[in-house]
């Protein structure tokens, strides 16, 4: 089998290139023409490009395929567009979210020639904005058959750690309603606004659950993210509108977690108001068993944790594919201006994905 050194040195230089070559959601198709330039040539691969999402495939009929899956995509750049290095630590929009994970993937695909494993990596677009844009979402409606697999690791920024699962997500719009008057005869009319005061208390006042799963704690949250309201200045008004974002646990399912939610909503609602479900995403339970990610585990000793947020490890969990979120960076500096990546973080990936590849599970 052929690999390439294990020293990922060359592989914090690589991220800054990709760093350099800009990719704002819906605007990817430049860094996706590069990707397929470096790819198409090698013959170990067989490369499909479906609109702005680009597929790479070996095919040597290994009894196990893996996908490898990261985003093209960044948020818009905030003073940091152009790849800076400083010493070990590379600085730049998307250099943890995600292109640190890009360079180790397109690492691997282009070094690893004959691996243990038959490997799929998936670059794929419109990650960072909503979800019915996802170019993974495109590749399943369009072309499923290049997403097979048995096994899939997003390359999420993890910092080299094992997130299992994810949480679900779900958002309602809650409209209460009153009756209009004017502010000097404010007794003829019900105010709107001052109806929702019991339901921001019962939101405020929500204790979410922390289920235990697999060994992963998640962590649930239930919260008011916009309010809108209001006439002019002297009229009561007769209309509210609130945004609530549920994050939940994946031990409930989307509908589950929609049914409780109402139920706390349900006091405060009457004839003529309405809840209505303008989002939802469902969770995915952790893969920590499959012997993939349990070999990465059991070998690297990497810490695992659960995941909070929502990722594309749940559109590949309802596709029957079980999945994990593993890839070099901080996610906690993701989309601000301060984003980087270390290059340690890159070499505890890298290494981890080397020697999946090289001897297989």
């Amino acid at each position: 089998m052929a690999s390439a050194d294990s020293d990922p040195t060359d592989l914090l230089l690589l991220t800054a290139e990709l760093v350099d070559i800009a990719s704002e959601s819906f605007a990817e198709a430049p860094i996706v023409a590069w990707l397929e330039s470096e790819l198409v040539g090698l013959a170990h691969l067989e490369v499909t490009r479906v609109g702005d999402n680009l597929v790479a495939r070996t095919r040597l009929g290994r009894p196990t395929r893996v996908i490898l899956a990261g985003h093209t995509d960044t948020v818009p750049a905030n003073g940091n567009a152009t790849a800076r290095i400083d010493g070990d630590v590379l600085w730049g929009v998307g250099s943890a979210d995600m292109k640190s994970g890009l360079a180790v993937m397109l690492h691997a695909a282009r070094t690893m020639i004959e691996p243990a494993l038959d490997v799929t990596y998936v670059f794929y677009a419109r990650e960072e904005v909503a979800s019915v844009h996802s170019g993974l979402g495109e590749l399943f409606e369009l072309r499923p058959d290049l997403l097979a697999g048995d096994v899939a690791l997003l390359g999420e920024p993890t910092d080299g750690g094992i997130e299992a699962g994810c949480q679900g997500t779900i958002r309602f719009v809650v409209t209460l309603v009153g009756d209009r008057a004017h502010t000097a005869r404010a007794w003829m009319g019900r105010n709107a606004i001052h109806r929702a005061a019991p339901l921001l208390g019962a939101v405020a006042g929500y204790e979410p659950r922390r289920p235990v799963i697999d060994g992963c704690e998640y962590h649930e949250a239930l919260q008011v993210v916009a309010i809108e309201g209001g006439v002019s200045g002297n009229v009561v008004p007769d209309r509210v509108c609130l945004t609530v974002a549920h994050r939940f646990a994946p031990d409930r399912s989307s509908a589950e977690a929609e049914a409780h939610v109402r139920a706390l909503f349900a006091p405060h609602v009457v004839d003529g108001d309405t809840v209505e479900v303008i989002d939802v995403a469902a969770a995915a339970a952790p893969s920590l068993t499959h012997p993939v990610i349990a070999s990465i585990i059991e070998r690297r000793g990497v810490e695992i944790r659960a995941k909070l947020g929502w990722t594309d490890v749940a559109r590949f969990a309802e596709h029957g594919v079980p999945a994990a979120n593993f890839g070099p960076g901080d996610a906690t500096v993701a989309h601000t201006a301060g984003e980087h990546v270390r290059r340690g973080s890159i070499s505890r990936t890298w290494i981890a994905v080397e020697e999946l590849l090289r001897l297989g599970v």
